[in-house]
């Protein structure tokens, strides 16, 4: 049975947060520039979320400012700097100076841009732990948002019991607002149809078609199989993340492990075992020979001689090639 990763004692697992606001379109990039903007000014990076300026600054009610700041953290947008100090300083994170930075996508307007957002939402457990549950945990064929619920705060009482959340009480009201969160996140209606396609016209993540409606009424299903519009860039930044930081000393990965396990590319971008296979074959060349795909002993595997490549300047590329194209 795959390992749950809520489970690893070095996960922070963290609820709520979001303030009931899914990720929106420009929240990113101005949470971004004003952490940006405060180190080229001397000033403590972070705090012009704590300012009273922060509402004219962003042009967004308190709530909302607060939001801004928890999804810019949740991406790696933002980072918090280990600088040895209580008071709590934001730098900007790798996935941020990638996007926003020189050379990169500063409106998302590439496809793979999403899709790194979403990996690193859903692919380790930490600010969006609902949605790690969501992607890695929950495989209903179909479901609602009261079966989530009660799902998700089951696994609450678990992990709880088994001391992971200590004694802290994870409320119902808070599940039942991180679950409405996730679906208004990658799903372009709801309930209140006109406030939830407001929302989600603003979330990027709605782009994916991750969550799809499933027949008559306020039942969902998760969007599995092929996904054309993810760069196999991004599968292999992926790819390597996962490997590196979960398994570094194995040297080969079948296509049922990097399906079916927990914070693996199979679970995380909803791939089925074909789709995941298509992509192993394609990582050979992608990769100069460093990952070898590998078929004829019957079960399909890839073979790692090099897991030091550098991930995020296989993330650059994207760009790069977008860029020579467009000149």
């Amino acid at each position: 049975m795959p390992l749950s990763l809520l489970d690893d004692p070095r996960a922070r697992l963290q609820f709520a947060g979001h303030e009931t606001f899914p990720l929106r379109h420009g929240w990113l990039k101005k949470a971004y520039d004003a952490v940006k903007a405060e180190e080229s000014a001397g000033i403590a990076p972070g705090s012009v979320f704590n300012e009273e300026s922060a509402i004219a600054t962003f042009g967004v009610g308190r709530n909302m400012v607060l939001s801004i700041r928890h999804w810019a953290l949740a991406t790696d947008v933002l980072a918090i700097e280990d600088s040895g100090d209580r008071a709590m300083r934001l730098t900007r994170g790798r996935l941020g100076d990638l996007l926003f930075g020189a050379g990169g996508d500063p409106y998302l307007e590439h496809p793979g841009s999403m899709w790194l957002l979403h990996w690193m939402l859903a692919s380790k457990p930490g600010r969006a732990t609902a949605w790690h549950w969501a992607f890695n945990e929950f495989h209903e064929p179909s479901f609602d948002r009261e079966l989530m619920r009660i799902r998700l705060h089951r696994r609450c009482d678990e992990l709880r019991g088994s001391g992971r959340l200590s004694d802290r009480q994870i409320s119902d009201v808070t599940v039942r607002r991180d679950i409405e969160c996730l679906v208004r996140t990658y799903f372009a209606g709801g309930a209140n149809a006109k406030k939830a396609a407001e929302d989600s016209l603003e979330s990027p993540l709605a782009e994916l078609g991750l969550i799809q409606k499933a027949g008559v009424g306020e039942v969902f299903r998760f969007r599995r199989g092929p996904k054309a519009s993810l760069p196999d860039a991004v599968f292999l930044f992926a790819l390597l993340d996962f490997w590196s930081t979960y398994h570094p000393a194995r040297r080969t990965c079948s296509v049922d492990f990097l399906t079916f396990e927990r914070g693996a590319p199979g679970q995380v971008f909803l791939l089925d075992e074909e789709a995941v296979a298509d992509r192993l074959a394609r990582m050979e060349a992608q990769t100069g020979g460093a990952l070898r795909w590998d078929e004829s002993s019957g079960m399909r595997q890839i073979y790692a001689h090099d897991l030091d490549l550098d991930r995020w300047a296989i993330a650059r590329g994207l760009f790069e090639t977008r860029q020579a194209r467009a000149a």
